[in-house]
């Protein structure tokens, strides 16, 4: 499985998911190793091209085009200088207009604003006014005979012709104010940036810029951290393990734990009472897919494939081990962790993988780590870069050793059944 997400340099977002943060930094630095490997092959391979081009240019240099720099009457290769040559404006000009134009644009913004609010206002203003006059006549003159309403109306509307003709011309006027402070405030600005850039050489942009650069350092030092964490938890993983000695090879390393397809196991519970035999898994061959996508497949490769390698089983012996679970999900795990102490463990075999995930209780909460069993070894995925050659293997051998330098995991005390017929049934059936 490692081996296709570095060929892919992909890893699926529900997988991913399943990671913890040790886990994901070591599989980062695995696939930047792999990033960096291909590029020095296309570097290799591109310098390599452009060797062979030079050479080939070279042969045809003498009948080849080639480019001649213009020169000036001095000799040495002509150059312009923009704003120098004759017919450019200097510098000092084009740095005017560019204070005169900031000023202008920031006035007008600050203009349109204030006219806005001027507007909404006046036309606040005259409504309620008009509202209020409406309400008075109406109140006065509706209790008039018919005859007498028509002189109402036509009262109202002469009203109403005043109030409009008021509100224009409050607007004109406002609008004349609005344009002579616009006029007013882009002489205040112009001289204010003209100042500031006399008497200062850092603008706000160069302190946000400053900004900027101090925290994408940081991000960057922080990232080298992580990156450097992962490498040195990775050269750790490799060292121990060869100082162990424990370190399995690939198939036909399994020293004879294979079952016998006739052979049948007797499975026992915690307390020691027969649950139920079964015979091996069939000899029948299946085309086993890249992922789980159910329960049914799930369990036929248990039996297929785990049973003959004796996965989940206590070493030398036909009894379920304390700490195995069948498929069970993270939530249901840490449910049977809440109450235990730091250092217990379970593993439960693996919904979004072949293989199993280690659950494991710490002081301040859980960690989950995926066991990849897609080959002929066991090995946690983006963690411990070892192969063992057993699920017990694995899990001895970090009974001793731990997990990552970071978290110092040790499995301590195996987590048991709470269910009876434990949840590992079906996959026994």
């Amino acid at each position: 499985m490692l081996q296709q997400i570095l060929r892919d340099m992909y890893i699926d977002p529900e997988l991913l998911a399943e990671l913890n943060e040790e886990q994901k930094q070591i599989l980062f630095y695995k696939m930047r190793e792999e990033q960096l490997r291909r590029w020095k092959e296309r570097e290799e391979k591109a310098r390599m091209e452009e060797a062979v081009l030079r050479k080939t240019a070279r042969r045809k240099q003498s009948n080849g085009k080639h480019v001649q720099w213009l020169r000036g009457k001095d000799g040495e290769v002509w150059v312009w200088v923009m704003g120098e040559a004759p017919g450019d404006k200097p510098y000092e000009q084009i740095s005017e207009e560019l204070i005169a134009e900031r000023a202008r644009q920031q006035a007008q913004k600050e203009a349109e604003e204030l006219w806005r609010q001027k507007e909404a206002e006046i036309t606040k203003k005259f409504r309620h006014a008009m509202a209020q006059e409406k309400a008075r006549i109406v109140a006065e003159k509706w209790k008039i005979e018919i005859e007498d309403r028509k002189a109402a109306k036509l009262e109202e509307e002469k009203i109403q012709e005043e109030l409009k003709k008021r509100e224009e011309e409050e607007r004109q006027k406002g609008e004349e104010q609005i344009r002579q402070q616009e006029e007013i405030r882009a002489k205040e600005l112009y001289l204010s940036l003209k100042q500031a850039q006399q008497h200062s050489q850092h603008s706000d942009d160069d302190q946000e810029w400053e900004e900027q650069l101090r925290r994408s350092k940081a991000a960057d030092e922080e990232r080298s951290h992580k990156a450097r964490r992962a490498r040195d938890e990775y050269r750790r993983q490799s060292l121990r393990a060869i100082q162990k000695g424990r370190v399995a090879g690939l198939s036909n390393l399994f020293q004879g734990t294979s079952l016998n397809n006739v052979q049948e196991i007797k499975l026992n519970d915690d307390s020691g009472s027969p649950l139920l035999s079964l015979s091996a898994a069939s000899s029948n061959i299946w085309e086993r897919p890249s992922r789980p996508f159910s329960r049914d497949v799930i369990i036929r490769w248990f039996k297929e494939e785990q049973i003959p390698r004796r996965a989940g089983f206590e070493r030398n012996t036909n009894r379920i081990a304390q700490w195995f679970h069948g498929i069970i999900s993270r939530q249901e795990a840490e449910e049977l962790l809440m109450n235990k102490s730091e250092g217990t463990f379970l593993v439960r075999v693996s919904e979004k993988i072949w293989g199993y995930a280690l659950s494991y209780r710490q002081q301040s909460g859980f960690k989950h780590f995926l066991v990849d069993a897609s080959g002929d070894f066991y090995s946690f995925l983006g963690v411990d870069p070892n192969r063992h050659a057993t699920l017990t293997d694995l899990i001895d051998f970090h009974k001793e050793e731990i997990i990552t330098s970071s978290g110092g995991e040790l499995l301590l005390e195996p987590c048991g059944q709470q269910k009876n017929p434990p949840d590992y049934s079906p996959l026994f059936e």
